[in-house]
């Protein structure tokens, strides 16, 4: 999407009675249909392994809620288009009619052979889906910025985040929970696997949140502190409006850094599957919640978790907050290593400071290599210079 489109987007206002909201309703699930669709027509690439048992099963109902959707965009788009006048409404209903003809004609759930790889499109939309029907309802009533838009500036630009961190999920595993996984496949035994694993779910759970916390914690110091790895973090403090879609706004490589030191505690004490899997849940949702556009103070747990207000201030502008408050989910270790910051009202100004960062997707991709790439070209032209 070029910077012009994608500006077009961003200044998308949903006032009532002008046909925005329906078109806005329109072109959201003519894509998202379009994805649904292609994940039909390719399910061995497209779709996300451990969910396909469900689609074989169900096939049935997802296909006939792909369909049921693609009518209810077109019914937006055709509202926005003809009876409002209103452009966009018309583009909902070319994105709509393309759906529609990806999504026809398939009736049979098809047989899907193993392959090395997939793309997670379906892995996108759902969680997608989910997230929108809980966060933009919970934003809408208890908003700490009640000014703030659903489409505020720079939405566009955190949905392709959001796309991105999804559909590429495997490539993600492939960077950093394979290699580790290799690793210690082929260390000897570890006494310490038996004591954990023999421990309940629960207390294993708990052990996460404490372990990969304090060694995220570190990380994300460390991400501030240091000059070469602030540049890829700065990205994400780049949104000068929180919400919950904010919290995707991760460079690749902040995002390869981060999962790698959090999944390697994990491999190394060999905590239960079933642990694991309830800690990426419990805290992939306590992340998007911590970045949202909420007004809650949680007056005493906010001291042992960390909540919206204690996140937010991580975020803030405001020269006291600055560099403050890294934990992810535990308070306690700012406390511990004098990096609190939690006055009595509330974060209002975000962003980084000193630094002027692009909003487009791909120029915040390759905004923290240009100094270094600005330095080595002022060395080869010293170096042609002299010679």
């Amino acid at each position: 999407m070029t910077d012009q489109l994608r500006k077009k987007f961003e200044n998308l206002q949903l006032n009532a009675g002008q046909g925005k909201i329906s078109a806005f309703l329109s072109v959201s699930l003519g894509f998202l249909g379009i994805f649904a669709a292609l994940c039909f027509l390719f399910p061995t690439v497209l779709t996300t392994p451990e969910l396909r048992p469900l689609y074989s099963k169900h096939y049935d109902v997802f296909y006939y809620t792909l369909l049921f959707g693609i009518v209810i965009s077109a019914g937006f788009g055709t509202y926005s288009a003809i009876i409002k006048q209103n452009k966009y409404g018309f583009y909902g209903l070319c994105i709509t009619i393309l759906a529609a003809i990806l999504g026809c004609g398939l009736i049979k759930a098809p047989t899907l052979p193993a392959l090395p790889f997939y793309a997670g499109f379906d892995y996108f939309v759902i969680t997608l889906i989910i997230l929108a029907l809980v966060f933009i309802p919970l934003e809408g009533f208890f908003a700490k910025n009640t000014e703030q838009k659903i489409l505020r500036v720079g939405w566009v630009t955190d949905m392709k985040y959001f796309m991105f961190s999804h559909i590429g999920i495997q490539l993600f595993s492939f960077l950093t929970v394979m290699p580790i996984q290799y690793w210690i496949t082929h260390i000897p035994d570890n006494p310490i696997v038996p004591y954990v694993q023999a421990q309940p779910i629960w207390l294993q759970f708990i052990e996460l949140l404490i372990v990969v916390d304090f060694t995220t914690y570190w990380l994300h110091r460390a991400m501030h502190e240091v000059n070469f790895l602030w540049r890829f973090h700065a990205i994400h403090h780049s949104t000068e409006q929180m919400d919950w879609l904010a919290s995707s706004r991760l460079h690749i490589v902040e995002v390869l850094m981060t999962r790698f030191i959090a999944t390697l505690p994990i491999f190394l004490l060999g905590f239960h599957t079933s642990a694991v899997f309830a800690y990426l849940v419990f805290i992939s949702f306590h992340a998007i919640f911590i970045h949202s556009n909420v007004r809650f103070r949680f007056p005493y747990l906010r001291w042992l978790i960390a909540t919206p207000e204690f996140h937010h201030w991580h975020h803030s502008s405001e020269k006291p907050a600055i560099d403050k408050n890294y934990a992810a989910f535990i308070p306690l270790y700012d406390v511990i290593f004098k990096s609190i910051y939690m006055p009595n009202h509330l974060a209002s100004v975000y962003g980084t400071v000193g630094y002027k960062i692009p909003n487009s997707f791909v120029k915040q991709f390759t905004w923290p290599f240009k100094r270094y790439v600005n330095k080595l070209k002022k060395r080869l032209n010293k170096d042609n210079e002299t010679s």
